[in-house]
């Protein structure tokens, strides 16, 4: 019998050529992949379509985490979505076991932001502010 790993406990990694202490995100969505399908129909076949592959498509990565003002992924976005100066970097989501050891490991290939995003500021609340990026990506691979 396997035994079905949690996914509260992961690590994100930014390639970003220095290491960085900023990667501690609390949700990670978007890992998804399908194959996109061209339908072709033959003359005088009026049953069905032909439905064949044309490639993958892959969702756009979104990351969420506790607002961090001074931030080397913050500024790579910002640099992106103010200067319009994009440096797609390489990043590695792993999920972890009890002893921090990755239990998978998913390769995001060419990653650059599309979006950034922080909650609402609200003083009926006691809640935390929130930061979201959203990252377009060429190609993502389970590694190992």
């Amino acid at each position: 019998m396997h035994n079905i790993p949690a996914g509260f406990h992961f690590k994100v990694e930014f390639k970003l050529g220095e290491p960085t202490a900023d990667n501690r995100f609390q949700e990670v969505t978007g890992l998804t992949a399908e194959v996109t399908v061209e339908e072709l129909r033959e003359g005088g076949l009026n049953q069905y379509a032909h439905k064949l592959p044309t490639g993958a498509k892959y969702g756009n990565l979104l990351l969420k985490r506790g607002f961090i003002s001074d931030s080397s992924i913050t500024d790579w976005c910002r640099n992106a979505l103010e200067n319009f100066s994009f440096d797609p970097v390489d990043v590695g989501i792993s999920l972890l076991n009890e002893k921090h050891e990755p239990l998978a490991v998913w390769e995001f290939m060419g990653a650059w932001p599309v979006k950034w995003s922080v909650s609402d500021f609200k003083a009926q609340e006691n809640a935390l502010v929130i930061e979201s990026l959203e990252l377009a990506y060429r190609m993502f691979r389970k590694v190992g």
